[in-house]
């Protein structure tokens, strides 16, 4: 085997690898085997004829072709460990000529990563103070929620249940038939079309109402769009909310029941001042990973992007698959080209990418490990809340890859605490600890720790 180093950087190495007929000769021995099962050669039971007489049917060429699917792995695997090389990901491989065989193979190394003076840094935790207007907005949407609708006997106001007969006609054509619908009007309501509730507010019960509309450009049908529609209301019926004494007495119904109002607001001041800190604290690590990448330096093989892109779209074709759509209906819906749909997968796959390099390099320098028992001991976790699908998910997250995403969102979330320390400005780097293992106190969001497993594309679409 004679193999070349065509070129070579710090994160790209491309090989020329040739093999001789030796080398080719252990997989072409496999091939035959595997031809042998699928010919019936006259004169020979299926599976039984030599490999000579197999070779003269399909050609050495043949049995090389077969072998190729394995031939080409499991050579460029031997070579990479001669040559001591790592792949950060999958090579890309080019065959060059079929006798004798040779091939060429870009493999993409480590990335360079230069965190720069990262630990100057400074980001401020956005502070958290839960005011009481907060808790009364909370107690009033328990309130409004727990009451029940009755008849009102006075003129439709914002927010009132209606029951509806509607109709629309444009230019004489009725475009619209809805009998008993029910329907809640509010200032910014824009359905069906924007202003259709302000026309409603101040009429009674039985009372009908004929009024034009314009019809939104980019809200309709092409056909209706920019058109005037006349519709004929009928109001069938009022109905209001009768809003509960803020008392003890309504405390006591809310949930599994509160001996006090003040116990309510106490506990409601608890979960705000809690979802307040939570969000606080995403915010902090978002703004903190920002400033680190826009100070890191990163030298990375495109290939490396290209791969992860390719990751995302098979991801979202498989998505589509399940769901029974095909990607120009789903390229449709979300209002872009082919050529739009994948600038954006790369865009996604570099910011995804990178972000993984840095965490990566300062889990490095700042020695952050998680160990088997702190992976065991999350999955335990999440397996604990599962109820009674707790067996199907200790099975699904037993898997390597699995138990590798949850390693690494561990270590991510163990790398983003250690940064906010350093750049909230807790510790001196004297004084900043080494964290080392994993943190106990949430389930990681398990695909976030893997820069291959591709995201949901829910934001997807013309920003």
């Amino acid at each position: 085997m004679i193999v070349t180093r065509v070129s070579e950087s710090p994160t790209e190495v491309t090989l020329n690898i040739a093999l001789d007929p030796d080398d080719e000769e252990p997989f072409i021995s496999r091939s035959y085997r595997r031809v042998v099962g699928r010919l019936q050669i006259p004169g020979f039971r299926r599976g039984k004829a030599p490999r000579s007489i197999v070779e003269s049917h399909v050609g050495r060429l043949g049995l090389v072709q077969e072998a190729l699917e394995f031939m080409i792995p499991e050579t460029l695997d031997n070579v990479l460990r001669e040559q001591k090389l790592q792949a950060y990901a999958e090579p890309d491989l080019e065959l060059l000529e079929m006798e004798p065989v040779s091939f060429k193979a870009v493999i993409p190394l480590e990335p360079v990563v230069d965190l720069g003076d990262f630990r100057a840094i400074r980001v401020e935790r956005p502070q958290v103070e839960v005011t009481e207007d907060e808790v009364d907005e909370v107690v009033e949407q328990i309130r409004y929620q727990s009451a029940l609708w009755e008849p009102a006997e006075r003129p439709v106001q914002y927010g009132d249940l209606l029951t509806l007969d509607v109709t629309g006609f444009i230019n004489g054509e009725q475009v619209t038939n809805d009998e008993g619908v029910d329907y809640i009007p509010e200032q910014d309501n824009t359905l069906p079309v924007p202003g259709f509730s302000v026309y409603l507010e101040g009429m009674f019960e039985g009372q009908e109402k004929d009024f034009t509309l314009t019809i939104p450009e980019e809200q309709y049908q092409e056909d209706f769009a920019g058109k005037e529609c006349t519709y004929h209301v009928k109001v069938l019926s009022v109905k209001a909310k009768t809003l509960a004494e803020l008392d003890d007495e309504f405390a006591k119904g809310v949930g599994e029941g509160y001996e006090t109002l003040q116990a309510l607001r106490d506990e409601l001041r608890d979960r705000i001042a809690s979802d307040a800190e939570s969000n606080a604290e995403r915010t902090h690590h978002d703004q903190i990973l920002q400033e680190l990448l826009s100070i890191t330096s990163i030298h990375a093989s495109d290939l490396i992007y290209q791969r992860e892109m390719e990751g995302l779209q098979e991801e979202r074709e498989r998505t589509l698959r399940n769901q029974r759509l095909d990607m120009d209906t789903y390229l449709g819906y979300i209002g872009l080209s082919n050529e739009e749909w994948r600038d954006q997968l790369r865009s996604r796959a570099e910011e995804r990418l990178k972000s993984h390099m840095v965490l990566t390099k300062v889990a490095e320098l700042e020695e952050i490990e998680v160990s088997p028992d702190a992976v065991q001991s999350e999955i335990d976790q999440m397996v604990s809340s599962a109820g009674e699908s707790a067996d199907m998910m200790r099975q699904s997250l037993s898997t390597d890859a699995m138990r590798n995403n949850i390693q690494a969102s561990i270590r991510n979330r163990e790398v983003m605490r250690r940064l906010a320390e350093i750049m909230g400005g807790e510790f001196s780097d004297e004084e900043a600890p080494i964290l080392e293992g994993a943190g106990e106190e949430q389930p990681p969001e398990v695909a976030g720790g893997s820069p291959t497993l591709a995201e949901d594309e829910q934001s997807e679409g013309r920003q």
